[in-house]
């Protein structure tokens, strides 16, 4: 995955690539010359006193030692780019995957695991890299390039790069066949940091009401000490390899010194030629060891690129069709045409055979018990799931084949759980319009109900991320009137009037139904009070409809709406 991930985006920067690989292969030569001038500097111009050669040469290796560092400087600032760009391009692509992901994918991957994915997996693939555009381009070169011109300076010695070189790959390839567990666990634990303290921060408020400090800061305690339990286990292993490669450096450069030292007193070897091998003996060490950094990294960066690629690999399953119908005039008239729905790896659906049709401009309330699916009933029209049988249809048009832009732009959907982002109240209020004018905004709040709080607050007040600035009842009336500023043809309130007082809540309903006559209505709610004059009502009972009408036929018919309301209106209300 690693490999078919760096050559699918490292591809668009090819050019920056040949700029890696042109410079780092300059700088390469220029540090594999460098030791054959010295050693003859010594033996052509110390050990003969012949100065002038001296400074010639000490010249030329001046200028290629500045040609060297201007070579590093260009390379290192090509893969700086080359990785930023790659991490650019790859955030860009899981944000678009995640973003087209239905509720099912985003609850088979979690949020925070998505959070992770998108932030700390890409700087590890990030990091190796411009690690490689700076290491390993130079790390192979100077390696063979050092046995090469360690043979040209005497073959005598080679025998010693035959058993160094083996005996550091060997130290190495054991230490990182024990690093990948140790990195694949430990980016799982990171998820569940994550997930922690996004839980507790969302949740702030609740864990402070039940005093549950302590617990959860035990909690967030566990999982950070089981991270660093994992990254203790790969920093033992790091520690190991890099006094293991040491030990071996160094006791390769005394054996070269040793045994070189009688070559020399043989008459075997010039002095200049023994430090010019033992220089090469030490970058091709060097060359191995920076390989072996990069082999710490790419154990880790495999595990990052495997959970990128899961993302990026998982297809929607809600997903336009390949055959889009031509969008018919926008009324707003839904049907669920023997509507099935089960979540993947459920053992029963959560709705069964759900059939009724909501008319334009009409108030349909759905209602039953917690769990009889309501949620996922209006879901269905959105598509934030797609229904498992039967059908949806908006306008005469099953909503599996329209265009997911015109089906979007003909739904206005607020939630049960109200959500605001950070910005103001304008800007908020525009995501349902970029276009709308102040006038269509205030319209809107006047609508919702909120236009009294917003003429206080102003239309460019702060709002905090999630809108917990503004008060629950305030948060539910600004996302209704950002469906309104939306103006599509049918509107689904999910369970969004909750938060309000009886009075506010008549209020809206009834503006609703004068401000906006032709709009469709669907209406989740718990509060028979709120739904006895909608036009319909669909009373929902582990998943099935178990009874359709207005709300005197139901109280007579209906033994679940009957008890629904018997147990919240007294016998006058109900009559």
């Amino acid at each position: 995955m690693l490999g078919r991930l760096l050559i699918r985006y490292l591809k668009r920067g090819w050019p920056l690539i040949i700029g890696v690989l042109v410079f780092q292969v300059a700088q390469a030569l220029a540090s594999l010359w460098l030791p054959t001038l010295q050693a003859d500097i010594i033996d052509d111009g110390v050990l003969t006193g012949d100065v002038d050669f001296i400074w010639h040469t000490g010249g030329i290796m001046l200028l290629i030692s500045l040609g060297q560092i201007l070579c590093t400087i260009v390379a290192v600032y090509f893969g700086s780019r080359l990785a930023m760009g790659m991490g650019r391009d790859l955030r860009d692509d899981i944000f678009h995957r995640v973003v087209q992901y239905s509720q099912r994918e985003v609850g088979q991957f979690g949020a925070p695991s998505l959070i992770t994915r998108n932030t700390n997996d890409v700087q590890q693939i990030q990091m190796l890299v411009q690690m490689s555009a700076t290491v390993m381009v130079s790390a192979p070169i100077l390696a063979i390039g050092g046995v090469i011109f360690a043979i040209r300076q005497d073959v005598g010695l080679s025998w010693l790069m035959a058993v160094s070189v083996p005996l550091l790959l060997i130290i190495v390839s054991l230490i990182v066949v024990r690093m990948v567990p140790a990195f694949r666990a430990m980016q799982r634990r990171i998820d569940r940091v994550n997930q922690i303290l996004r839980e507790q921060l969302t949740g702030i408020r609740v864990v402070r009401a039940f005093v549950r400090e302590p617990e959860e800061h035990a909690r967030f305690t566990t999982a950070s000490s089981d991270v660093m339990e994992s990254a203790v286990r790969a920093g033992n292993l790091m520690a190991i390899m890099f006094p293991a490669v040491t030990i071996v450096l160094n006791v390769s450069s005394a054996a070269v010194i040793w045994f070189g030292s009688f070559q020399v007193q043989d008459g075997n070897a010039q002095i200049g030629t023994l430090f010019a091998f033992l220089t090469y003996m030490m970058q091709i060490l060097m060359g191995v060891m920076m390989a072996t950094f990069m082999f710490v990294m790419i154990p880790r960066a495999a595990v990052c690129a495997t959970r990128i690629g899961e993302v990026l690999d998982t297809e929607p399953s809600v997903i336009a069709h390949e055959r889009l119908a031509e969008p018919p005039a926008s009324l707003g008239r839904v049907v669920f045409d023997h509507v099935d729905f089960a979540y993947p790896g459920a053992d029963d659906a959560v709705l069964h055979d759900v059939s009724f049709t909501v008319e334009p401009g009409t108030t349909t309330a759905i209602i039953g018990s917690t769990g009889a699916g309501k949620t996922t009933l209006v879901g269905l029209l959105p598509r934030l799931f797609d229904v498992t049988g039967g059908r949806v249809t908006l306008d005469g048009v099953d909503v599996r084949d329209y265009d997911p832009d015109v089906l979007w732009k003909r739904i206005g959907l607020v939630q049960q759980r109200a959500f605001l982002f950070s910005g103001t109240v304008a800007s908020n209020l525009r995501y349902g319009d970029e276009s709308a004018s102040d006038d269509q905004l205030w319209d809107a709040l006047e609508i919702a109900q909120a236009k009294g709080f917003v003429s206080e607050m102003g239309l460019d007040a702060p709002i905090a991320q999630g809108g917990t600035n503004v008060s629950g009842g305030q948060r539910q009336r600004l996302s209704i009137a950002r469906a309104i500023v939306h103006r599509p043809a049918a509107y689904i309130f999910d369970d969004s009037f909750s938060a309000l007082d009886l009075s506010t809540d008549a209020a809206l309903r009834r503006a609703l139904d004068t401000r906006l006559p032709d709009a469709t209505r669907i209406v989740v709610a718990q509060r028979v009070s709120s739904i006895q004059h909608a036009d319909q009502i669909v009373v929902l009972e582990h998943g099935r409809v178990v009874g359709l009408g207005v709300h005197d036929e139901l109280v007579e018919t209906c033994e679940t709406y009957r008890e629904i309301v018997e147990s919240q209106l007294n016998a006058q209300e109900a009559a």
